[in-house]
């Protein structure tokens, strides 16, 4: 079968990469062929050796049997309501192609009163598989009928490096308020004089740059290769991100790690995992000490998400011999 994927692919973002990587390995690994929609196809066909076509072609929607939406925050009008728009389009053309479409491993929400109607109206009948149990039960609330799956990324293999105890990731994010930023720089500078090597990560070039002048002190990197950011993370002892796809590939890796939740799905990953996180602006010493205390999730529940994105496939492309659904279904 010819399996497409509809995300924000193309753009240099690291975790968006991450996802399309993990979902690429996973559906070739079933014996499917894979196409992408991409804001860049060309980057898209090199990095992760699929057919892609540009996003804004509507006639790439009849190059495959199934299309999966997603995985990501595409639900969401925080962005902008274009953005929303966009996705819901593809989704309304794709089922105007009679094509099967499943809502796939999507976070949903921060949403509008407007945002919510849009996408009650647009996911009436469309399998919707949601990767938390915040998502879940906004889901609910907006009388959709979700199943239960988890981020595509936390299926990703680490490779085989020597782990540095003393060497710490800071994963900042551009477009939070400037007092989250200087905390999370105070942070490092804890970090540093306690003696940890400290690698300032920026996860999507050119959106991420205006926050490089307030680490100068500290290492700064910047990539948008998923495969960079799960080295690093398999090789540090410790992670601390604003960015859900640092805590999501730490946890691929068995890297113990602490978010600071910019946004609603942070919060629900570190919650769905045990791990401690921090609402904005963040207090510098708490997490300082997370990190050099190792405070770690509960890598049972890691375990569990894992297991759970293994069946979201299954689930997709109905291979599941018996569908559960989520508990608490009514």
């Amino acid at each position: 079968m010819v399996v497409g994927v509809a995300g924000y692919y193309g753009f240099k973002n690291t975790g968006d990469e991450a996802i399309l990587e993990a979902i690429v390995r996973e559906l070739k690994a079933r014996g499917h062929e894979v196409v992408a929609l991409s804001g860049d196809p060309k980057r898209t066909r090199e990095e992760h050796g699929i057919r892609a076509y540009h996003r804004l072609n509507p006639l790439a929607l009849l190059k495959a049997d199934l299309w999966l939406l997603g995985g990501g925050g595409l639900l969401q009008d925080a962005t902008s309501s274009l953005s929303l728009l966009y996705y819901l389009s593809v989704l309304r053309l794709a089922r105007l192609f009679r094509k099967k479409v499943v809502v796939f491993n999507q976070s949903l929400g921060p949403l509008s009163p407007w945002g919510e109607a849009q996408v009650r109206r647009a996911l009436q009948g469309v399998p919707l598989i949601v990767r938390d149990q915040d998502s879940h039960a906004y889901a609910r609330e907006l009388g959709l009928d979700p199943l239960l799956g988890a981020d595509p990324a936390l299926l990703l293999t680490p490779p085989p490096v020597k782990r540095e105890e003393d060497l710490v990731l800071v994963i900042p994010r551009a477009g939070v308020d400037p007092e989250a930023l200087k905390n999370l720089y105070i942070t490092a500078n804890h970090l540093f004089h306690e003696g940890k090597q400290v690698i300032v990560l920026l996860l999507q070039p050119g959106y991420d740059d205006e926050v490089a002048g307030v680490f100068y002190l500290h290492r700064i990197e910047k990539t948008s290769d998923p495969r960079r950011l799960l080295y690093l993370t398999a090789q540090a002892g410790y992670v601390i991100s604003m960015r859900l796809h640092g805590l999501i590939l730490a946890a691929a890796a068995g890297t113990p790690f602490a978010g600071v939740a910019y946004d609603p799905k942070v919060a629900a990953f570190a919650k769905e995992t045990g791990a401690y996180y921090q609402d904005l602006p963040g207090d510098p010493t708490t997490l300082a000490k997370a990190a050099l205390y190792g405070r770690s999730p509960d890598w049972e529940k890691v375990a569990a998400l894992k297991e759970r994105a293994r069946q979201s496939f299954d689930l997709a492309l109905g291979e599941a011999a018996l569908v559960k659904r989520p508990h608490g279904r009514g």
